[in-house]
């Protein structure tokens, strides 16, 4: 497998319906795979809306490769370059997709027979065109099946380079946390997010006795249990079928798909029936739906973001799960909110982060940081938070939160916006970590103005 693999990309042979075959779990994955690798798209928003006309089997196999290939991106990548004698980056997108969902199921999905990944994902390369590059992915997933012990990562005697590898982590993410959190929670953490998360959920009690739901739930075989970090949140094993009754269910407005940690926010920010509560940062509406369901109706929260069409998603999460007194605001929350001085009850700033937390979830975010991303937020977040105190009240609270792990966008911010704001003491902070708590990575912290 020497010298320069040219690809040509060809008209493919068409079968049946136009293209070769290629099952349907496996061509929604490659697309998912595609919108993320070409257009920068994010996949679980994506695999959220998978055509209809595929089963709960397909659509959980779709789910586990899409997740699967971009959580171990890194390591299928050495291992293909490893076999191909080729840099993955001088590779066809197509191609290289097709590589590593022929090798993640090789590797990491022992229920699928070695002949099926190979032929699927050589099919996938005739169905994109690239009929040329056919031979080149049959050789290298055969040669992979002939050599299944080759690991990339133990090849490496840098302990933090090995950790990147063994976990799909960029190096330098790994390093950043290392330096933050010590080796050993740095690779604990990184672990953790290639783990799949369980589905987790809150009832919406607006429309749903949640002891009559969850009992449904278990007369339906799943497996239901209260979440051991968020007051009345839930948390669900079962996989294909379990996802398919919840998202039944979140269309009703039953429940509402939400991450434990996540849950924990409206929580600490403890609104209550009629007081004035502003979310500063309020799209997609998750928390914001969730602090007005436990003020009740009279209370009035206001939802600001800084764009009309995620303003029409907060709405439209509103008009589903029945939530009322929430008015949206256009608004930037960096710059000078249109409200006076002490308008508010209670102020909730879940501010743009980075979302390390979330790694479980969003995968693709590890590959999309840069240097200045660390450097930028805690600067928008302290704007934010600076300008957001201005308009609590004395005896208010006031909740910054974000789905972060960084030091610097979390207890930093916090504590430069204590050294200029001597009115503020600062009442509780929590962190929730992924290989601790099996939920995101949050950070919480409650304040409150005298």
């Amino acid at each position: 497998m020497t010298g320069r693999v040219r690809i040509v990309k060809r008209a493919a042979k068409k079968g049946a319906g136009g293209r070769p075959a290629v099952s349907p779990a496996r061509r929604a994955a490659f697309e998912v795979l595609r919108r993320v690798e070409e257009d920068g798209a994010f996949a679980a928003p994506l695999l959220a809306n998978l055509p209809g006309g595929l089963s709960a089997e397909d659509r959980g196999l779709a789910y586990e490769l899409t997740l699967g290939v971009l959580r171990r991106q890194l390591w299928l990548d050495r291992v293909v370059e490893h076999f191909s004698e080729r840099k993955t980056g001088k590779l066809d997108v197509p191609v290289r997709l097709a590589l590593r969902l022929g090798l993640f199921q090789l590797r990491l999905l022992t229920r699928v027979p070695a002949h099926a990944a190979v032929n699927e994902s050589v099919q996938l390369a005739h169905a994109e065109g690239f009929r040329s590059a056919a031979p080149f992915v049959n050789a290298v997933l055969r040669r992979a099946t002939r050599e299944p012990d080759f690991d990339p990562a133990k090849e490496i005697e840098d302990p933090l380079e090995r950790i990147a590898v063994e976990t799909s982590h960029p190096p330098k993410l790994v390093r950043r946390w290392a330096a933050a959190f010590g080796t050993e929670e740095a690779a604990s953490f990184a672990r953790a997010n290639n783990d799949s998360a369980p589905a987790a959920f809150r009832v919406n009690t607006l429309k749903a006795d949640p002891a009559a739901l969850v009992e449904r739930l278990r007369a339906e075989g799943l497996s239901v249990a209260p979440s051991r970090v968020a007051p009345d949140g839930w948390r669900v094993e079962g996989g294909a079928g379990a996802s398919a009754t919840l998202r039944g269910l979140a269309d009703e407005g039953l429940v509402y798909m939400q991450d434990e940690a996540s849950q924990l926010v409206a929580h600490v920010l403890g609104a209550r029936p009629g007081e004035r509560v502003l979310d500063a940062c309020a799209a997609p509406g998750s928390k914001t739906t969730h602090l007005a369901a436990l003020a009740g109706d009279c209370a009035l929260v206001v939802a600001g973001d800084l764009y009309e069409h995620r303003l029409r998603v907060v709405a439209e999460t509103c008009a589903r799960l029945g939530v009322k007194g929430v008015r949206p605001v256009a608004l930037d929350a960096e710059a000078a909110l249109p409200f006076a001085d002490e308008t508010f009850d209670r102020v909730l700033v879940d501010a743009p982060c980075t979302g390390t937390g979330t790694l479980r979830h969003n995968p693709e975010i590890r590959w999309r940081l840069s240097p200045e991303s660390f450097r930028e937020l805690p600067a928008i977040q302290s704007r934010i938070l600076f300008e957001a105190a201005r308009c609590l009240r004395r005896g208010g609270r006031l909740v910054y939160s974000t789905c972060s792990v960084e030091r610097e966008e979390n207890e930093e911010v916090v504590a430069a916006f204590l050294q200029t704001h001597t009115d503020f003491t600062q009442t509780q902070a929590t962190r929730t970590w992924p290989h601790r708590d099996d939920v995101d990575g949050f950070y919480v912290a409650s304040l409150e103005k005298q």
